[in-house]
């Protein structure tokens, strides 16, 4: 059971998630946290303040943050709890400071630096929670996640090593056999010689899939603040539904492509162990959620949801050296490996390829590389729309339904066929949200996208 920030956000939302615990007791649980909402946030703003050598400000900046610790702490845990819960907050605050210290002074040092610091959200929310859990009567443990995750030394976005299974279950098996409940922060890890890591942003997601994998969890839960994966963001659109069950090619296509309830990584370890996922509302864990599973039917409509990932820019090389020349691509996509930039959409013609790439800090430098190979045009603020659902290939008449919602709007990089469950283009952020509002009430509030209506086996659209 993962449980994100929004979760765990204050003494009413640790109460919440008390109870839901204490209704899965019986099915032996183990807990993965994430740092209370706004928490990670802070401490990285922290880390900036004192690379620009504000320290004192970064050291201030933090006080709201441990204050809302004890709050959570002196509202549902005892006197006796209380106290080891305020040691583990001085104890932070010390070391936070003397580390942002370090920072100021040699910013160069800053990276395994900010991984310790920003670590501290999840270390104090699983203490925390692991002392409210107990307070509630629940026999709770707290683990530190750094001896079950061992990870190599990519700080900031540290990859797991084969080890975390074997350690995962030496620190956790005896206590799930003696009844009682592990409570462990996401997001952190440790490098075998025992420096602190984290996994990247979103990254408990992928701690409670790690964990659930290594102990063969019968279902890894993710617990966040809507009911499940949903067919569109509903910041955009306010109607969108709940998708009862997804397959986890399709999990992972809404995730990569910008569906913000799980972490793109989640779904690889429980792919790998077959373990069923299911996105829960703690808001109202009464719903039913979303089930991610190995395989699932189509939808009647094969549409089951529109994602979208927005500030894109997109560039394009042409050159008639492209003409009946081979490794033009290679030579290309080097370029991209040598700057660590990864690329998300590719489309090409005889003598362009057009990309995406969301991550711009290195563009300076791959531009002029580019040059070498032809000529290049960028655009910014460009949006990423992304329809997906199982059959979507081999469903006639599917992308003259979504085409010709959007015929006055300028579409881009139309990829089909590269993914059975995806069919994605690029329009102008200005024109993104009108495009997901007529794709979702097309989709799913009118009569829908179904391959048996006679308008979608007439129409036909050349992509």
């Amino acid at each position: 059971m993962k449980f994100g920030g929004t979760s765990v956000a204050d003494s009413g939302a640790f109460s919440n998630v008390s109870s839901i615990v204490a209704a899965a007791e019986t099915q032996r649980p183990v807990v993965v946290v994430s740092a209370i909402a706004g928490c990670t946030n802070a401490l990285l703003a922290s880390v900036e303040r004192a690379r620009g050598g504000e320290l004192r400000g970064a050291t201030r900046s933090l006080e709201e943050q441990f204050e809302r610790h004890t709050t959570i702490s002196n509202d549902l845990v005892d006197s006796k709890t209380r106290a080891g819960i305020d040691s583990a907050i001085a104890e932070a605050r010390r070391d936070i400071r003397q580390l942002l210290k370090i920072i100021a002074a040699y910013p160069v040092t800053s990276p395994p630096l900010q991984d310790q610091i920003v670590a501290y959200g999840e270390l104090l929310s699983s203490q925390l929670l692991a002392a409210v859990l107990r307070a509630s009567g629940l026999q709770a443990q707290y683990v530190d996640a750094r001896t079950c995750v061992t990870t190599d030394e990519n700080f900031g976005a540290a990859i797991p090593l084969p080890g975390t299974t074997a350690r995962t279950r030496d620190n956790l098996s005896p206590l799930i056999e003696a009844g009682t409940i592990p409570v462990l922060g996401g997001f952190i890890g440790s490098t075998e010689k025992g420096v602190t890591t984290t996994l990247g942003r979103g990254g408990s997601d992928y701690s409670a899939a790690i964990i659930g994998a290594a102990l063969g969890a019968r279902e890894i839960q993710i617990w966040t603040d809507v009911s499940g994966v949903l067919t569109a963001d509903p910041r955009v659109v306010s109607s969108a539904q709940t998708i009862p069950v997804l397959s986890y090619q399709e999990a992972a296509e809404l995730a990569y492509f910008g569906a913000k309830v799980l972490h793109p990584k989640t779904i690889q370890p429980a792919i790998e162990q077959n373990i069923p996922v299911r996105v829960c509302n703690s808001h109202a864990p009464e719903d039913a959620g979303t089930m991610i599973v190995g395989e699932s039917q189509a939808a009647p409509q094969t549409i089951k949801a529109i994602a979208h990932k927005s500030g894109i820019t997109t560039v394009q090389i042409s050159s008639a050296r492209m003409l009946g020349a081979y490794g033009f691509l290679r030579a290309l996509f080097e370029v991209f490996e040598q700057h660590e930039t990864a690329v998300d959409v590719v489309t090409t013609s005889e003598v362009s390829v057009s990309l995406s790439i969301d991550d711009v800090s290195q563009l300076p430098l791959i531009i002029p590389a580019l040059e070498k190979l032809g000529a290049v045009e960028v655009e910014e603020q460009r949006t990423i729309v992304s329809v997906i659902g199982e059959g979507l290939r081999n469903t006639p008449g599917i992308a003259a339904r979504v085409f010709s919602t959007m015929a006055d709007i300028n579409v881009s990089m139309i990829s089909v066929g590269a993914s059975s469950v995806n069919l994605t283009f690029m329009v102008d952020d200005a024109h993104a949200h009108e495009v997901i509002v007529r794709l979702h009430r097309v989709c799913f509030e009118d009569q829908g996208c179904d391959q048996n209506s006679n308008e979608n086996q007439e129409a036909e659209v050349l992509v």
